[in-house]
Protein backbone atom coordinates (compact mmCIF):
# COMPACT_ATOMS: atom_id res chain seq x y z
CA UNK A 1 0.00 0.00 0.00
CA UNK A 2 1.28 3.51 -1.03
CA UNK A 3 1.57 6.19 1.18
CA UNK A 4 1.37 9.80 0.27
CA UNK A 5 3.65 12.17 2.06
CA UNK A 6 3.61 16.19 1.39
CA UNK A 7 6.60 18.93 2.09
CA UNK A 8 5.69 22.45 1.98
CA UNK A 9 8.60 24.70 2.19
CA UNK A 10 8.54 27.45 5.51
CA UNK A 11 12.10 29.29 5.00
CA UNK A 12 14.95 28.60 3.06
CA UNK A 13 18.32 30.79 3.26
CA UNK A 14 21.97 29.61 2.07
CA UNK A 15 22.86 27.82 4.96
CA UNK A 16 19.33 25.59 5.62
CA UNK A 17 16.22 25.30 4.26
CA UNK A 18 12.86 24.09 6.59
CA UNK A 19 9.59 22.18 5.52
CA UNK A 20 6.38 21.22 7.26
CA UNK A 21 6.18 17.31 6.60
CA UNK A 22 3.10 14.92 6.71
CA UNK A 23 0.72 13.05 5.58
CA UNK A 24 -1.70 16.06 4.96
CA UNK A 25 -1.53 19.54 5.75
CA UNK A 26 -3.45 19.02 8.58
CA UNK A 27 -1.35 16.41 10.37
CA UNK A 28 2.14 17.95 9.91
CA UNK A 29 5.77 18.19 11.40
CA UNK A 30 8.84 20.14 11.03
CA UNK A 31 12.31 18.90 9.17
CA UNK A 32 15.60 21.03 8.69
CA UNK A 33 18.41 20.33 6.21
CA UNK A 34 21.38 22.25 7.19
CA UNK A 35 22.92 22.72 3.26
CA UNK A 36 26.74 23.82 4.48
CA UNK A 37 27.00 20.55 7.16
CA UNK A 38 24.79 18.74 4.99
CA UNK A 39 22.30 16.83 8.10
CA UNK A 40 18.89 16.35 8.46
CA UNK A 41 17.02 16.94 11.66
CA UNK A 42 13.01 16.81 12.89
CA UNK A 43 12.38 19.61 14.45
CA UNK A 44 9.07 18.94 15.20
CA UNK A 45 7.95 14.94 15.22
CA UNK A 46 4.60 14.48 12.78
CA UNK A 47 1.87 13.04 15.46
CA UNK A 48 -0.03 10.67 13.74
CA UNK A 49 -2.25 7.84 14.94
CA UNK A 50 -1.85 5.42 11.90
CA UNK A 51 1.88 5.69 11.47
CA UNK A 52 5.31 6.86 13.29
CA UNK A 53 6.76 9.72 12.81
CA UNK A 54 9.71 7.98 11.82
CA UNK A 55 7.84 6.80 8.85
CA UNK A 56 7.47 9.98 7.83
CA UNK A 57 10.72 11.77 9.02
CA UNK A 58 12.66 9.11 7.03
CA UNK A 59 11.04 9.61 3.86
CA UNK A 60 11.32 13.34 3.67
CA UNK A 61 14.86 13.04 4.57
CA UNK A 62 15.55 10.84 1.26
CA UNK A 63 13.67 14.00 -0.67
CA UNK A 64 15.71 16.49 0.79
CA UNK A 65 18.78 14.93 -0.04
CA UNK A 66 17.49 14.23 -3.31
CA UNK A 67 16.69 17.86 -3.99
CA UNK A 68 20.43 18.78 -2.22
CA UNK A 69 22.38 16.56 -4.62
CA UNK A 70 20.39 15.45 -7.70
CA UNK A 71 18.67 18.48 -8.15
CA UNK A 72 21.71 20.75 -7.70
CA UNK A 73 20.42 22.18 -4.03
CA UNK A 74 16.96 23.53 -6.00
CA UNK A 75 14.35 23.30 -2.83
CA UNK A 76 10.52 23.20 -4.59
CA UNK A 77 7.82 25.40 -2.85
CA UNK A 78 5.61 22.65 -2.30
CA UNK A 79 6.11 18.51 -3.28
CA UNK A 80 4.10 15.96 -3.04
CA UNK A 81 5.74 12.15 -3.36
CA UNK A 82 4.25 8.71 -3.39
CA UNK A 83 6.49 5.96 -1.16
Amino acid sequence: MASFVLLLKDYEDDEKVIYRFGPNEHVMGKIELNKKKETIQEVVPVVNANNESKFYFDRAAQRLARCLYRENGQFPDKTTFES
